[in-house]
């Protein structure tokens, strides 16, 4: 685990990778490693905001939901503390007397780590640090820290990183007044300064680099997409809140081997399989990382490359645990997520998964807002036919009717359309071939275009 808090500390930074670039023949070593199970106190602020916006049980499953998060992280949740409180102390995000409770109940329990439930900003964690005299972490680093753990591909390991250091740069400050003012002038410049400074300076090249690596991976996704493209097979996304069981479906539908846990984020790195429909047309399906609350900024800023494979997918399968007591909540968490990305959920069917949890059917109430709801149990298999029909059907209403001549010079598009294509009528004439077929929209377009251009 890599839960490591003191983070304002000057040349100190906490990320994925092992070093990072900096001045010729000199590196800065990140500490990276397993430190085991740490015990740590749980600490929510509910606002008067979260208090009109939420009901009592969902503020419960926020909290149960740090929890896990502090687990997968490889924590251990030791004790809890909440407080009620208009809205958070600009100075130490909770109020001064309950900044005292969390300081002796974690004296109490032997604690050496606070984790904090909201997104706090680089002072007030510096400020709870120094008048806890212990770490402090904040849900978005909680998240990063897992993310770091979960990715395995380069691709993942870069996106984590560059994440982090966008979390870190803000938090880099030296220790007392004299190293926080950068502005210059008398008293402020010494090796405090130039220290710092330097930091943040291979802190932006290191982020630099991160971006050039990133763009090309963007463009190495792009090539497979347009490939992809070029067969004509529609995609579809799997998304979801993370633990819904994306992966497990995945491996359902693709008779895939991917690894699959009851544990949130255990899915990072994005996958793609191929799989048949009911009318023997072919798809690829995308799984990839899961949405969650208050999803961090840097994940989304940074994780682009990967969610651009959901955004350039022609359907949606929103995947939603129905067997969670607060499964309405978390598919509108997933929606807004979706939002921020531009994505319409027009074309999507929603896969109620862990149907078999279920001692009775969730009311049709609930279910009216969904998009083709559908009953399945990935784990029992069952509802997967269904659920593959309503796939069949979507991809063929998606399709378009269009009448083609095909020159005899261009006959490779012959293959592709009789691959991908349903052919209606087949007439052999002296100059080529004339069609009157049915084809995925964005294949005609491509091949309406090649057909125009002659090659």
């Amino acid at each position: 685990m890599v839960l490591l808090a003191n983070i304002n500390t000057v040349g100190y930074i906490p990320c994925f990778t092992s070093t990072v670039e900096s001045e010729p023949d000199r590196t800065m070593s990140i500490p990276v490693g397993n430190i085991g199970p740490e015990p740590a106190l749980l600490a929510t602020l509910i606002t008067d905001e979260l208090m009109a916006t939420y009901q009592d049980e969902t503020l419960s499953a926020r909290r149960e939901e740090l929890a896990r998060l502090v687990e997968t992280a490889g924590g251990e949740p030791v004790g809890e503390i909440t407080q009620v409180r208009g809205r958070p102390d600009p100075a130490t995000f909770f109020g001064k007397g309950k900044v005292g409770e969390v300081g002796e109940l974690a004296e109490e329990l032997g604690v050496t780590l606070v984790v904090v439930n909201h997104e706090l900003s680089p002072s007030q964690q510096r400020n709870l640090e120094d008048a806890l005299s212990v770490g402090v972490v904040d849900r978005t680093r909680l998240i990063l820290d897992i993310f770091a753990q979960r990715a395995r591909s380069r691709e993942g390991k870069l996106q984590v990183e560059l994440a982090q250091l966008a979390y870190l740069l803000p938090r880099l400050t030296g220790r007392g007044q004299e190293l926080s003012r950068l502005a210059g002038g008398i008293g402020t410049r010494g090796p405090g300064e130039t220290k710092l400074e330097t930091d943040r300076r291979r802190v932006r090249r290191r982020m630099t680099d991160l971006r050039h690596e990133i763009s090309q991976v963007r463009a190495h996704r792009s090539l497979l997409r347009e490939q992809r493209r070029r067969e004509g097979a529609p995609v579809f996304a799997l998304v979801g809140y993370t633990n819904a069981g994306k992966s497990t479906l995945m491996n359902r539908l693709t008779q895939a081997t991917l690894g699959a846990e009851d544990k949130l984020f255990a899915t990072l790195d994005p996958a793609i399989r191929r799989a048949e429909l009911p009318s023997g047309l072919d798809t690829y399906l995308v799984d990839t990382v899961g949405f969650v609350r208050d999803l961090p900024g840097q994940l989304m800023d940074a994780f682009r490359a990967t969610l651009e494979e959901v955004v350039e997918a022609d359907f949606l399968i929103h995947v939603v645990d129905v067997s969670h007591p607060e499964w309405p909540e978390q598919v509108s968490a997933v929606e807004e997520v979706l939002l921020t990305l531009g994505i319409s959920t027009d074309a999507a069917l929603t896969a109620l998964n862990k149907s078999d949890r279920l001692e009775e059917p969730p009311p049709e109430v609930d279910l009216r807002a969904l998009p083709s709801p559908i009953l399945v149990s990935a784990t029992m298999g069952s509802g997967l036919n269904d659920l593959l029909r309503a796939m069949d059907a979507l991809v063929r209403e998606s399709r378009v009717h269009c009448t083609l001549d095909v020159d005899y010079s261009m006959m490779h598009l012959l293959d592709e359309i009789h691959r991908y294509g349903e052919i209606h009528v087949e007439k052999y004439h002296d100059q080529g071939v004339h069609l009157q077929a049915t084809l995925p929209r964005g294949m005609a377009d491509r091949v309406r275009s090649l057909l125009s251009k002659g090659h």
